[in-house]
C-alpha cells in the first residue's frame, strides 16, 4: 500500500480509545502526519496527561500500521495530551478547562487528604492544577501543603484587586488559613462563608487549568449550593470509609448532585481508609471499618468506583508535615497515582458522552 496521509489515517482509524469506544481519527487524536522516504512521523493527541493507558494506544497504533505498510518503514510516534472541556467560555474562569468537586456526606473521611493527593498527582501527571479550600471554617490545606503563614499576593486590574494564589508542589492554592490568623476561628454565617468561596472563584488569578478541584466542606450546606450557582462543574467525586455511618451520609451527599435542580454528573466514589496496611508488612490488608462499603456505594447508584486508599501511618505524618503522601514512595503514592489517573479518565469519558456544564439556577 502506498504511504499516503490518507491510507496513514484510514489505518490508524481501525484503533480505539478503550475509554471512548471510537476510533482515533474521528476522535481528531491523530495529528501533524509528516511523511520522509522512509520514516512516518505523527502526534496521538490524548485526553490527558494522566493517561493510564498510553503505550496501549501507541502500540495498536504500530501494529495497525505494520499490519498495512510492513515492517521496513520507521514509525515514529509521539504521545502528548490535551486536556477536553465542554465548559462554556463565561467571564468566569475562562481558561479552566475542568472544575471538579470533592465532596463527603460527613467529616472525618479523609475528604481534604484525598483532595490534597489527587491534586498533586495530578500535576506530577503533568496537568495544571488548581485547589480551592472552600471549608471556610476548619480550613486545613495551608497546613497540609506547609504553606501555613503565606499570604497570596495582590495585583490590580483596572479598578479590581485580583488575588495571586499560593503554589506549592505544582498546584495553585487558595484557602481562607492564607487570609485569616492560624489560631482564629472563622465564625461566620451562611452568606459570609459563600461570598468567600465566589471570591476565591472569582476574584483569583487562575489563569490556565486543566483541573480546577475544589475540596468542598462535609454534608450539604450553602457552599454546595453556591459553587453550582457560581460556576459549572464538570462533576463530583464522592469520599467515603467502608463503616455503615459514613457510607449513610455519603449516600445523601451523593444524592444531592443528582437532584434534577443540581444534575452535576457524578464522576465517581473513592473508598477511604478502605483496610490496614502495617508498613513493615505492605502486601498484608486489614479491614478494620468493613470491606468494599464504597464500591457497594457505587453499584448501588451506577457510578464508577475509583479506587480504595488504604490507612497507613505515613498518610497521617504527611498532612501534619506537609508533605504530600503521594510524594513519597510506597503503597499510597501507587494508590494516590492511580486514582488520579483513573479520575482523570472519568473526566475525559463525561467530556465525550454527557452534554455541557452549566450553571445551576436554584429558585428559592
Amino acid at each position: 500500500m502506498q504511504i499516503t496521509k490518507e491510507a496513514i489515517l484510514k489505518s490508524l482509524s481501525k484503533v480505539q480509545d478503550p475509554d471512548l469506544k471510537r476510533d482515533l481519527v474521528s476522535l481528531g487524536m491523530i495529528q501533524n502526519i509528516q511523511i520522509a522516504s522512509d520514516q512516518v512521523s505523527f502526534k496521538v493527541v490524548l485526553t490527558t496527561p494522566a493517561c493510564p493507558l498510553k503505550e496501549v494506544i501507541k502500540n495498536n497504533c504500530l501494529e495497525e500500521l505494520e499490519s498495512d505498510f510492513g515492517t521496513g518503514i520507521k514509525w515514529d510516534i509521539h504521545m502528548t495530551s490535551q486536556v477536553t472541556t465542554v465548559r462554556d467560555a463565561t467571564p468566569v474562569l475562562p481558561q479552566v478547562k475542568n472544575i471538579i468537586a470533592i465532596a463527603s456526606g460527613k467529616g472525618g473521611v479523609g475528604k481534604s487528604t484525598t483532595s490534597v493527593n489527587l491534586a498533586v498527582s495530578l500535576a506530577e501527571l503533568g496537568a495544571k492544577v488548581g485547589l480551592i479550600d472552600a471549608d471556610i471554617s476548619g480550613p486545613s490545606i495551608p497546613t497540609m501543603f506547609n504553606v501555613e503563614g503565606e499570604q497570596p499576593a495582590v495585583k490590580k486590574e483596572g479598578d479590581k484587586n485580583v488575588i495571586i494564589p499560593v503554589t506549592q508542589y505544582g498546584v495553585k492554592l487558595m484557602s481562607i488559613g492564607f487570609l485569616t490568623p492560624t489560631d482564629s476561628a472563622v465564625v461566620w454565617r451562611g452568606p459570609m462563608a459563600s461570598s468567600a468561596l465566589r471570591q476565591f472563584i472569582s476574584d483569583v488569578d487562575w489563569g490556565e487549568l486543566d483541573y480546577l478541584l475544589i475540596d468542598l466542606p462535609p454534608g450539604t450546606s450553602d457552599i454546595h449550593l453556591t459553587m453550582v450557582q457560581t460556576v459549572p462543574v464538570t462533576g463530583a467525586v464522592i469520599v467515603t470509609t467502608p463503616q455503615k455511618v459514613a457510607l449513610a451520609d455519603a449516600n445523601k451527599g451523593l444524592s444531592m448532585f443528582r437532584q434534577p435542580q443540581i444534575n452535576v454528573p457524578i464522576l465517581g466514589v473513592i473508598e477511604n481508609m478502605a483496610y490496614f496496611t502495617p508498613e513493615e508488612l505492605p502486601e498484608n490488608k486489614y479491614y478494620l471499618f468493613g470491606k468494599e462499603g464504597g464500591r457497594k456505594l457505587a453499584e448501588k447508584y451506577e457510578v464508577p468506583f475509583l479506587g480504595e486508599v488504604p490507612i497507613v501511618q505515613s498518610i497521617r505524618e504527611s498532612g501534619d508535615t506537609g508533605y504530600p503522601a503521594v510524594l513519597k514512595k510506597g503503597v499510597t503514592q501507587d494508590a494516590y497515582m492511580e486514582l488520579a489517573e483513573t479520575v482523570a479518565r472519568q473526566v475525559a469519558i463525561r467530556n465525550a458522552s454527557d452534554k455541557k456544564t452549566e450553571i445551576v439556577e436554584i429558585k428559592a
